[in-house]
């Protein structure tokens, strides 16, 4: 039993790594696979046509002869199963669909203020209900609704233990569950973020992220897995102290990263509207370029605390991200200057995801899982 129990182990390993395999690369042969992977091309044909009945990959074509017959080129169908992702915040609510690639099929932002009552989980069943019906996919193929909020979360994932952005402390995947007919997960919504920048990414294994939205936050990655520190609250940089005795954070101390980084600093120039200030700045309109030189001044400390204490690439992302790349080079510049050991801040990088990068980690979580299932 256990001889018979282990050879389907082995065939579920082959399985999911030749899946992995081609997930990672552009289209190749099954030649190629089993050279690389070091199986028999028997094993890599009988898996290939598993894989190929269940819909998870399909053939494009074929490629130039090197003498012989024309090898098929496989590659991984991406659009075999989707993923919904949620990101929570004190007003709104976030959704995008996924595909297994990460590509953003469809994204929608809703005004739902935040209430920790039956009555705002089930209006969320309800919002996903009604995007999933617009997006008009088979509905068998979604893989789950990742759920991010701005919440520390319990070591398995299912408790908010910490909160004060929104009313959460003490919630569970449960309470969105009960209202959601698909798998449910939660996330940090740094976390969340973080995790989709470095999604499918070969060239960086160790990143900082530094979350620029209306409150601070961020994720330290090694080794492309999210370190979340022993009590789950590791990448907090909203809550450093920048400034002691400085503005009024919302946490109730004073002058951490949060009071003078955050992206409502930015837009309270501008009626809340992040759009609308920067906008405004390459106007040059000088109450936003005062409020832009200030911001930087504090955003470059920041960073170079992050650089300092890591000694990795560092990501902005956020509301503030999606807009810093026309100003990177000045960043940058301001950054080598408080270096102790580099003259350059080539380190420093700006989000892939300008558009609902919680979201998309949240869902993300929801493919990782799937794949590692395969």
């Amino acid at each position: 039993m256990s001889k018979r129990l282990n050879s389907i182990e082995i065939k579920k390993i082959n399985r999911n790594n030749i899946y992995k395999y081609l997930y990672q690369r552009d289209p190749i042969s099954v030649q190629d696979i089993a050279y690389s992977l070091k199986l028999s091309l028997p094993t890599v044909a009988q898996n290939l046509k598993e894989l190929q009945e269940k819909e998870l990959i399909v053939e494009t074509g074929l490629f130039e002869s090197t003498g012989g017959r024309k090898a098929k080129a496989i590659a991984y169908n991406s659009t075999a199963r989707y993923a919904v992702g949620l990101d929570i915040t004190r007003n709104h609510v976030g959704l995008v669909l996924i595909d297994l690639s990460g590509n953003v099929l469809n994204n929608s932002r809703r005004q739902f203020p935040f209430e920790n009552s039956r009555d705002y989980f089930s209006g969320v069943g309800d919002l996903v209900k009604r995007f999933i019906e617009d997006c008009q996919v088979d509905t068998g193929k979604i893989l789950g609704v990742g759920i991010a909020l701005p919440a520390i979360l319990s070591a398995d994932k299912r408790t908010v233990s910490y909160a004060t952005v929104i009313d959460f402390q003490g919630g569970t995947v449960e309470l969105f569950s009960e209202f959601i007919p698909y798998p449910c997960t939660l996330s940090n919504d740094a976390n969340a973020a973080g995790f989709a920048e470095l999604w499918g990414r070969t060239d960086i294994q160790n990143v900082v992220y530094l979350s620029l939205n209306n409150s601070v936050g961020g994720s330290i990655i090694l080794g492309k897995n999210i370190f979340a520190g022993e009590n789950q609250r590791s990448g907090e940089f909203g809550h450093m102290t920048l400034f002691p005795n400085g503005r009024t954070c919302y946490c109730g101390q004073k002058g951490c990263v949060d009071a003078y980084c955050s992206a409502k600093v930015l837009s309270e120039s501008t009626n809340g509207d992040i759009a609308e200030f920067f906008k405004q700045l390459k106007r040059r309109n000088p109450p936003q370029t005062q409020a832009w030189e200030e911001y930087l001044s504090s955003l470059v400390i920041t960073i170079n605390n992050l650089r300092m204490n890591f000694d990795c690439n560092v990501i902005l992302g956020g509301y503030v991200g999606a807009y810093i790349e026309d100003y990177l080079d000045q960043l940058k510049a301001l950054v080598a200057l408080k270096n102790t050991f580099e003259s350059k801040a080539d380190y420093l990088q700006t989000c892939k995801y300008k558009l609902e990068a919680t979201a998309v980690g949240a869902a993300l979580q929801q493919v990782e899982t799937f794949i590692d299932s395969i």
